[in-house]
């Protein structure tokens, strides 16, 4: 189902009262609202939730405005389902919800009581950096890849064929997703396949961009990833098995110290097991196809590329 809360989110800055509007706005969506916060921002219930309230209630959004009078976004993403279903083959209902956040992601995935949601915050799609909204000023042309990418993510945590460590763990936590309690108890050769096939995903449903925007990165760090490709993966391999929030924050998180990144003196590049997680599963995604690796364990696709690559 395709949930449009912008309109809501327009009605919240047209009031007079913006943090009060704000405010019975996230409680009339508590149950998303609050799983994004928690996941890409922090715990709503801190008190530092009025003060973000206030700079995104507050901010000029004039870039979004116009990204909205030119771009029908309601229909990209109503095109990214249907390439996903085709490509996937969806199996499970899930939400696709546009909407405006506070500047804590551009797109993420969610599960809430055991439905997945993906979501999209279009204040990062205006093609204009806003650095009143922490807009990242991409084009809005990329919402669909965006979009594939975490309905990839959805499908492999709620598909009922999902054999997936993730779709466990979700299942462990009442039908719950949590980023940093999945960080800490999924292996890391789970968190980059899971990242390896999203990225795969929003390649096949939304070609022809640069290659390095399937993965966030800018050019230059593209180059740089690429160039430490063997190292990286050299440094990887002794911790596939390993169980630690402390791997996820190394390979998969932007923002992250130097210090956080260091392996034996070689500062591992921010956020580079995307880039190893889609060479995790090329192989297996070549052989069997992005339905069955969207389900299948971890295991499984490295045994799958494995024998690929002995055939």
């Amino acid at each position: 189902m395709l949930i449009n809360l912008i309109p809501d989110f327009f009605a919240v800055l047209n009031s007079a009262d913006r943090v009060a509007a704000y405010q019975q706005y996230f409680e009339a969506h508590r149950a998303r609202l609050a799983a994004y916060w928690n996941n890409y921002v922090f715990d709503p219930e801190s008190e530092h939730f009025l003060d973000v309230v206030r700079m995104t209630t507050h901010a000029d959004r004039s870039d979004l405005r116009a990204m909205l009078e030119r771009t029908d976004v309601v229909h990209l993403a109503e095109q990214a389902v249907a390439r996903c279903d085709e490509l996937l083959g969806n199996d499970v209902d899930f939400d696709l919800v546009l909407m405006v956040g506070v500047g804590g992601a551009n797109a993420g995935e969610l599960v809430v009581a055991g439905r997945g949601t993906a979501f999209v915050c279009l204040e990062h799609f205006t093609g204009v950096a806003n650095p009143e909204t922490q807009g990242l000023g991409l084009d809005p042309e990329l919402i669909p890849l965006w979009l594939a990418h975490e309905i990839a993510h959805v499908l492999r945590y709620t598909s009922p064929g999902s054999r997936s460590e993730m779709r466990g763990l979700v299942d462990d936590f009442d039908g719950y997703y949590s980023y940093w309690e999945t960080g800490r108890r999924a292996s890391l050769r789970e968190l980059l396949v899971n990242e390896g096939l999203a990225v795969t995903t929003s390649r096949l449903v939304s070609p022809g961009h640069a290659a390095w925007e399937y993965y966030g990165y800018g050019r230059r760090q593209y180059a740089r990833v690429r160039e430490l490709e063997s190292s990286i993966m050299r440094a990887i391999n002794p911790t596939l098995d390993s169980r630690a929030l402390g791997l996820r924050l190394r390979y998969l998180l932007g923002g992250t110290s130097e210090d956080t990144r260091t392996v034996d003196r070689l500062v591992i590049p921010e956020r580079s097991g995307y880039f190893l997680g889609a060479r995790m599963v090329e192989a297996a995604v070549e052989r069997h196809g992005m339905a069955w690796c969207v389900r299948a364990s971890a295991e499984e696709i490295l045994a799958a590329g494995a024998a690929a690559a002995t055939a």
